[in-house]
């Protein structure tokens, strides 16, 4: 796992040891970051269930103002902080669940979210995004799920992009009116 593009490109980034971190492929990261590369210059991520915080960190790489990593998993937030300074980047890091962290309502314009592919978290995220409303205008969301997964559509003022497919794995875009 690697830093595809910008001011920490190359630096190889460590995962959490077990299963329950299922790091983005290379090649699933390197196509969402071709869907979303005019996005991210001065922008605002949070980059909810983390895990290696490889999806916040090519952000910051790329230009983004700023960062905000959730994991609700000690080990997790132990190495994205140890990412973060091998690539000689600061941000905020949580260490609680996505939606206690989403109740505090800060606003984003790249939202990330990719939680195990085999829980509820997808609708739990979706009905705290909407009640508290955390993206900024013309952002987009980011669901990582399984390819065969139905997500269920987000309410006004939020909207369905595309979804794209790679192999066994769905990326789902949202965008806030």
């Amino acid at each position: 796992m690697r830093v595809i593009s910008g001011t920490a490109r190359g630096r190889k980034l460590i995962s959490p040891e077990g299963y329950d971190t299922r790091p983005t492929t290379d090649n699933v990261k390197e196509s969402l970051f071709n869907i979303i590369q005019f996005d991210i210059e001065g922008r605002r991520v949070l980059d909810l269930f983390a895990g290696s915080g490889q999806l916040g960190i090519e952000c910051l790489s790329r230009g983004a103002k700023s960062a905000v990593f959730v994991d609700d998993r000690r080990e997790a937030v132990k190495v994205i902080r140890e990412n973060l300074k091998k690539c000689g980047f600061t941000a905020e890091v949580y260490l609680t669940d996505a939606e206690s962290y989403l109740r505090k309502g800060e606003k984003f314009d790249i939202v990330f979210v990719d939680p195990p592919y085999e829980s509820d978290y997808y609708e739990i995220v979706m009905k705290n995004i909407n009640l508290f409303d955390i993206l900024n205008e013309g952002g987009i969301i980011i669901f990582e799920s399984r390819a065969d997964r139905v997500l269920q559509d987000m309410t006004f003022p939020y909207h369905p992009l595309k979804s794209y497919v790679y192999g066994s794995v769905k990326l789902s875009l949202f965008s806030r009116y």
